[in-house]
């Protein structure tokens, strides 16, 4: 290990949403430290929407969906550089793969527990391994390794928004934090709870005299589920899903009360803007995956699921298990989100 400090980082974190989330208080870490270094980001497209805005960061945007020429491009944009430290902070067999068009001295990634596909081949140092630890702190290890001591609760994690993504939050929430949003979709449809759930919850919130906002993406499935709670619904809520961008969703977030939904990038988001966040979680464990500052709000039936469905307590699995079965999320039910909502919302 080395005392100097360096000179170039490149950070390479493809994906997805919500780890890209927990990389902005790392990236701030590493400025704040070394404000001489150069830091380049390898990153994915959709991703990069998020953090484009991050000042002086260089970024490598890397298009899965352009096959070889995006492959080649990157190594086009890299050819000739090297760093004086990788951090490879992704363990997907896609990312070792891109990391070996990166030259550098020191190579560091994940702690064997963590590591998978090949990882290991393509790293040379490890962060330390911390049993339990949630993702967004894993990112700051990143930062120890380097000799950085900090504390992720004393980190701006938030991403940058625009002027015109707040004018676009305060059009359609022109009382600040009056509006509860409702992000019903994970990328990972396992992940997701139910219509029916979502409209008991959104019509107590109407009856409350709360504004209800459905926010989302243009898939069809994330279009499909906002028209059916619609449909499920008694009350009327506003309907913005693949109606805005990624920077207006942030700004309405910031702008929002709180958020509903599952594990899922929108729920990072929040949570580093500082709003609150119910996370609805049974595939995943909230411990690990959570908003990070709203895990006590998190509707979390982990648990349950582990003795359900594999027969074993969560413990006892290992750390990142996911149990995406069918009915999994069915354990959550709209009472338990609806007293979440009245402890957030009580002091709103």
């Amino acid at each position: 290990m080395s005392d100097r400090s360096p000179a170039s980082i490149c950070l390479l974190r493809l994906s997805a949403l919500g780890d890209v989330c927990h990389c902005i208080a790392l990236v701030r870490v590493l400025q704040r430290q070394f404000p001489e270094a150069k830091i380049t980001w390898v990153i994915g497209k959709t991703e990069h929407r998020l953090v484009a805005d991050l000042p002086d960061i260089e970024f490598a945007v890397f298009d899965k969906r352009s096959g070889w020429k995006g492959i080649n491009a990157l190594r086009r944009q890299l050819s000739g550089r090297r760093f004086d430290v990788l951090l490879h902070a992704q363990v997907s067999a896609r990312a070792n793969l891109l990391s070996r068009m990166i030259s550098a001295g020191r190579r560091i990634g994940f702690d064997r527990a963590r590591s998978r596909e090949g990882h290991g081949w393509v790293i040379n140092e490890r962060i330390a391994a911390v049993p339990f630890q949630h993702q967004a702190d894993a990112m700051l290890e990143f930062a120890r390794v380097l000799g950085v001591e900090t504390d992720l609760d004393a980190i701006d994690r938030a991403p940058p928004i625009t002027d015109t993504d707040r004018d676009f939050a305060c059009l359609h929430q022109p009382e600040a934090h009056q509006t509860v949003l409702i992000s019903p979709c994970s990328s990972h449809p396992a992940r997701n709870w139910t219509v029916e759930g979502y409209a008991e919850v959104a019509d107590w919130l109407i009856d409350q005299d709360w504004a209800v906002i459905l926010i989302g993406g243009p898939s069809e499935i994330e279009l499909q589920t906002a028209a059916a709670i619609e449909s499920a619904m008694r009350q009327q809520p506003i309907n913005l899903v693949g109606k805005d961008t990624l920077g207006q969703a942030l700004a309405m977030l910031k702008r929002a009360a709180c958020l509903i939904a599952p594990d899922s990038g929108p729920a990072h988001f929040a949570a580093a803007l500082g709003t609150p966040v119910v996370g609805l979680y049974a595939s995943t464990w909230s411990r690990r995956s959570g908003p990070y500052g709203s895990l006590d709000y998190c509707v979390d039936r982990f648990a349950e699921a582990a003795q359900q469905f594999l027969g074993k307590s969560p413990e006892d699995l290992r750390w990142g298990k996911r149990i995406e079965q069918a009915g999994v999320m069915q354990l959550i039910q709209a009472e338990h989100v609806i007293a979440k909502l009245q402890t957030i919302l009580k002091s709103s």
